[in-house]
């Protein structure tokens, strides 16, 4: 191992489960290349480990989906160049206190200052152009790439362990956690060191959030496999269910984190990614009502057509127009036609052949009857596209 000058090595402690002084580095490993030092970090390497999962699982998948795995792949080289500096800027834009007097700070980021939030901006930013390049549906390829957000998240998240980074207040849970990482920033963000804020007390073990999100996240991944295979019937729930569980999740852990971004609006300090995360649980929650609303809606009126198709009448014009001359008529029951009327059972006659189309009961009639400008719409219309057209 090559000498390192900064503070890469940590010894973690969970009192409560009897574990002590567990050694734990930044650092993956270094080495010399072409009389260059490298060093990888545990952060950057789970990054890149939890991509490289997703994208692979992503592409392996999407046959089974009527997606072209080309196509995913494509996505993801897009999408990762995307999140980072959406993730980045996003981070500079509410701590730009920290960058406005040397801008060139802002391209480093192995200082670490990305934010999930602005890589979800920057990800879905990508969608939206390879959806529209490769004409992909959006709602197919969000539903599609949704299931993959969690698992790369929940992956992502020891990094944080590694870094002893992103953790909460105080705790005196069996699982608090305290480490010269804790320690540090704890007095660092205390304005008195010796006399520490409630909750902020350097001596104390702290909850280890990234744990927790870890945990919530992989719940979330099953979830969304479950919901994705009926994503066909049901487009954008899989989209919006993460929405809501991952918004209930990270409200939860941002309400404990002492390294959270804020922004001061009449006096008070608010949480950022916490007042994002109560939108989406909202947003997520108002749409999944108005979309389960309208199935109910089109539930019934499917219900409709096919109680009047198993009774032999169908029609697909308006009840109150009147029979035109050009209209045909397919009769199934010639008998219930008069005198020179009838015809042989199953042919199509011309509303013509009718003496008076206007008084024409089709209500005693077994028949079907179609204008020359009724348009018929079923699944054929929509074979290839994998979505039903609206009945509403």
């Amino acid at each position: 191992m090559l000498p390192i000058t900064c503070l890469c090595q940590y010894q973690v402690s969970f009192p409560g489960l009897g574990i002590h002084d567990l050694s734990v580095s930044r650092i993956a490993f270094d080495f010399n290349l072409f009389g260059r030092h490298v060093t990888i970090y545990w952060y950057g390497l789970l990054f890149a480990v939890a991509l490289l999962l997703c994208m692979v699982l992503a592409v392996q998948q999407a046959k089974a989906h009527r997606l072209k795995g080309d196509d995913i792949l494509d996505f993801f080289l897009l999408m990762i160049p995307f999140m980072v500096i959406g993730a980045r800027l996003y981070y500079v834009a509410f701590e730009w206190d920290a960058y406005k007097e040397n801008p060139a700070r802002i391209l480093d980021i192995t200082e670490g200052g990305l934010a999930f939030y602005g890589g979800v901006i920057g990800g879905m930013i990508a969608l939206f152009i390879i959806a529209h390049v490769k004409h992909i549906k959006v709602h197919h390829l969000l539903d599609y790439i949704a299931v993959y957000v969690p698992l790369g998240q929940g992956i992502g998240r020891w990094g944080n362990f590694f870094n002893q980074e992103a953790f909460g207040i105080n705790t005196d849970l069996p699982w608090g956690m305290i480490s010269e990482g804790t320690k540090s920033w704890l007095t660092r963000i205390n304005p008195d060191p010796a006399n520490p804020l409630p909750g902020l007390d350097p001596n104390l073990p702290v909850h280890p959030t990234f744990l927790y999100e870890f945990l919530a996240n992989m719940i979330i991944f099953a979830i969304l496999l479950a919901v994705r295979r009926k994503s066909d019937k049901y487009p954008y729930r899989t989209m919006l269910t993460y929405f809501l569980l991952y918004g209930l999740t990270r409200f939860f852990v941002e309400g404990i984190r002492t390294d959270a971004l804020v922004f001061t609006m009449f006096g008070q300090e608010i949480r950022i990614s916490q007042l994002v995360s109560l939108a989406m649980v909202v947003i997520s929650v108002v749409f999944l009502v108005v979309l389960a609303i309208r199935d109910k809606q089109r539930e019934k009126v499917l219900v409709s057509l096919q109680d009047a198709e198993d009774t032999g009448l169908l029609m697909l014009f308006g009840p109150e127009k009147p029979l035109q001359v050009d209209d045909v008529v397919i009769v199934e029951d010639s008998e219930t036609l008069d005198g020179d009327n009838a015809k042989d059972d199953d042919n199509p006659i011309n509303a013509s052949d009718v003496t008076d189309t206007t008084s024409l009961d089709t209500s005693s009639v077994d028949a079907t009857v179609f204008d020359d400008t009724s348009v018929i719409g079923d699944s054929a219309s929509n074979e290839g596209d994998g979505y039903g057209q609206d009945v509403l």
